[in-house]
């Protein structure tokens, strides 16, 4: 008999195949590791000179974008430390819908000025501690960069919009953002609702098709369908619309039954009676007024036939979120069994219509007069990663403007805000006594990472920028930032680049937040990996919603 190690200590409570860290060096500074790397990726997108990553997901496809929230959710990160930045960056998508990088570059940037610190010898709880103090006093700071004058703005005026929106979707695709936003302001401003609280991201729907280039985008008050109609009527106008959430089709009865039939005439019969309830069904939806029938799923031959000869429109859309908003766009109610509609249940366009957009088939159903329902915008470029990147730029657009609906306060952008946090942060850690003092002072010295990457991925030297900024700032100009494209420090007032309020708020928030947890770790206990089939794997056939 061979001598077996009895195991002992943590090894002999714990299952066999477990992992643990614990201690400075393997769990708190593996874990800093962990999320710089992390953040280095996120790094190099930063700002309108953000270089692309080029990402392939686990089914093959293929992502070209600076996105970072796109990045970070295509790339399954493992790490349990690494992953509570992404878990904030995925935060601010979902509370403002832009500044996710900021979010997890800013969280990165603060834990490798921690883990100098911690290579001085302060303990975690004190850097900890010393952040806390510094993401209050930087918010309260925050708050007093704020443009006066700028927290009551109309939100349906273009200008003002447009001048709030630009840095967003600038940061996305630099030098096409002034055709951009005129787009997507005026996609906004049309479904805008009464209370601009209520403002419905939803609304605005983007359509992308291939060819042409981006000064052949434009805005469809209504929907785009891709398809064609089902019939030979491609083009109606004026019109009202009935829609059915089931097919419209003779369809076999739930019961069983056994059918005598006696004679020739009697089984001649029994073929007419099929045929003469269809019809009445479509002369039923005829009657009403209706010119055209929306199917949520397939269209019978029979059916077809009859809706060919009342001359009825036929579309059919399979998803059912599309179907929704299709209701919301006409106001109709979907029916759900096949019975003749009530009149309150039709709903109205003004047009629909099938025509050919670069080589595609598309149906637009046109809702003017329909007041806020739904808008679309068009997109048009060569490639489809070009129109996947413009429509996350899309989405920033008016995912800012909902923010913007909820709080109209702007800040100075191109990196002069974070210039003057860290100016006056670290006048505040002077203040301090006790060792939060450095932990202060290094929360200042991340908020140059801001300007120093938006210089680098200019090609800019980042050195002589951030000194000359914060000799600007030190004489009193609080709104001096980086204007990239002539390389210069300049007043962004002048060049009109500002960032919302609650942008940088929730996004310094969350990182500082991010960064705190991963501190506070100091032992890491992985259990052996159960086997069996993975259980994050998607079921399939989902919609894209």
């Amino acid at each position: 008999m061979g001598f077996s190690m009895q195991p002992y200590g943590i090894q002999s409570m714990l299952k066999e195949g477990h992992k643990h860290l614990s201690g400075l060096d393997e769990a708190v500074l593996k874990n800093i590791d962990a999320c710089k790397q992390l953040s280095a990726i996120t790094r190099t997108s930063l700002g309108p000179n953000g270089m692309n990553k080029m990402v392939i997901n686990h089914l093959d496809k293929l992502f070209v974008t600076n996105d970072a929230a796109t990045i970070v959710n295509e790339l399954e990160v493992q790490h349990p430390a690494a992953k509570i930045l992404v878990l904030a960056g995925k935060a601010q998508q979902e509370e403002i819908g832009d500044g996710a990088n900021l979010t997890i570059s800013f969280a990165g940037e603060m834990l490798q000025n921690a883990d100098e610190l911690i290579r001085m010898g302060l303990h975690p709880s004190e850097i900890i501690s010393g952040y806390n103090k510094a993401i209050n006093k930087a918010i309260e700071i925050l708050s007093e960069l704020v443009e006066p004058g700028s927290e009551n703005m109309d939100v349906r005026n273009k200008e003002q919009v447009i001048f709030r929106m630009k840095a967003a979707v600038a940061s996305k695709q630099f030098g096409q953002e002034d055709i951009l936003c005129n787009l997507i302001a005026d996609a906004c401003i049309q479904v805008c609702p009464k209370n601009p609280v209520n403002f419905n991201v939803d609304n605005v729907r983007v359509a992308k098709l291939v060819g042409g280039g981006l000064i052949n985008s434009s805005i469809v008050r209504g929907m785009v369908l891709k398809g064609d109609t089902v019939g030979t009527i491609k083009r109606v106008e004026k019109a009202k619309v009935v829609v059915f959430a089931g097919g419209v089709d003779t369809s076999a009865t739930e019961t069983k039954g056994t059918v005598l039939i006696h004679s020739a005439e009697q089984l001649e019969n029994y073929a007419k009676t099929e045929e003469a309830k269809v019809e009445e069904l479509i002369k039923a939806v005829a009657e009403t007024g209706a010119k055209v029938i929306v199917s949520g799923a397939a269209v019978g031959e029979m059916a077809l036939h009859f809706c060919e000869r009342y001359k009825l429109m036929v579309l059919k859309i399979s998803s059912k979120f599309e179907l929704r908003r299709f209701c919301r766009t006409t106001g109709a109610v979907a029916i759900l069994k096949l019975s003749p509609p009530n009149p309150d249940d039709l709903g109205c366009v003004d047009s629909i219509s099938v025509e050919e957009i670069g080589g595609a088939r598309v149906t637009v159903v046109r809702n003017e007069e329909g007041g806020n329902s739904v808008c679309t915008v068009v997109l048009r470029g060569s490639t489809e990663s070009i129109l996947d990147d413009l429509e996350r730029a899309v989405d920033d657009g008016v995912n800012t403007y909902k923010a913007m609906c909820r709080d109209s306060r702007i800040v100075p952008g191109g990196a002069a805000t974070e210039i003057e946090l860290a100016k006056r942060l670290r006048e505040f850690s002077f203040k301090e006594t006790g060792l939060d003092q450095y932990a202060i002072a290094k929360f200042a010295e991340s908020f140059e990472m801001i300007p120093k990457t938006l210089a680098e991925n200019a090609g800019l030297n980042a050195m002589e920028i951030i000194s000359s900024l914060y000799a600007e700032h030190a004489s009193g100009n609080t709104k001096v930032g980086i204007d990239l494209e002539e390389g210069v420090f300049k007043d962004v007032s002048t060049t009109n680049i500002w960032d919302l309020y609650v942008t940088k708020f929730f996004a310094l928030k969350y990182a500082a937040d991010a960064a705190c947890t991963v501190l506070r770790v100091d032992q890491i206990i992985m259990a052996k990996p159960a086997g069996g089939p993975r259980r994050d794997a998607a079921p399939g056939g989902m919609d894209e919603d």
